[in-house]
């Protein structure tokens, strides 16, 4: 199984491709580019696929903290497509999780737990260099795969380059916080997960 973070995906195509516009004058230059490379996964023969996105980019963290990120900055352009490519993958066939009151990160979180108990599935690959979803790693069933740079971690891969095993990542962050004397707040999201809030 392959669960997507749709969020950053449509951020680095946005970022990374040229500009292009449908018939309708509406930029459309991302969308493309993250649904030629997923069907390009479901070409190379993945069969189980699940995008999540941040369908708003606020969540329950900015009832929280009020430092916490928002949509402010992010360009319209890029915004807009996030409704086209939510509808395009239900079109190709693929499982999305549209978060509007919890992030992309909690629904892929939640998604590899699940993956993880279910005896048909046999590997669950989490895509994303995201570094908050290394805690989600278990073993050599669960695994972080970065696919922009073609990086594959396992838990010995987290280790390696975390120093930490999986479960303790939010751990090494919260040191560092208190060792510089920072009153960052932390929280724990609807997984237990514990991230710094800003």
């Amino acid at each position: 199984m392959y669960l997507i973070d749709g969020t950053y995906e449509l951020f680095r195509h946005f970022f990374a491709l040229p500009s292009a516009a449908d018939a309708n004058g509406r930029e459309v230059g991302a969308v493309r580019g993250v649904l030629a490379s997923v069907l390009s996964m479901l070409e190379r023969g993945a069969t189980h696929v699940g995008v999540a996105t941040d369908h708003v980019v606020e969540s329950f963290r900015n009832d929280l903290y009020s430092g916490y990120k928002t949509g402010e900055g992010v360009p319209p352009e890029l915004l807009s497509q996030f409704p086209m490519l939510e509808e395009a993958l239900e079109a190709m066939g693929v499982m999305v999780w549209p978060m509007v009151y919890y992030e992309a990160d909690d629904a892929l979180a939640s998604a590899a737990v699940k993956a993880s108990r279910d005896a048909r599935v046999s590997r669950v690959f989490i895509c994303t260099p995201d570094k908050d979803l290394s805690q989600c790693v278990v073993g050599t069933r669960v695994v972080q795969l970065d696919r922009r740079r073609d990086i594959l971690r396992d838990e010995d891969g987290v280790v390696a380059k975390f120093g930490v095993m999986p479960k303790s990542i939010p751990d090494p962050r919260t040191e560092l916080a208190t060792s510089r004397g920072s009153r960052t707040p932390l929280a724990r999201d609807s997984t237990g997960r514990l991230f710094m809030m800003t």
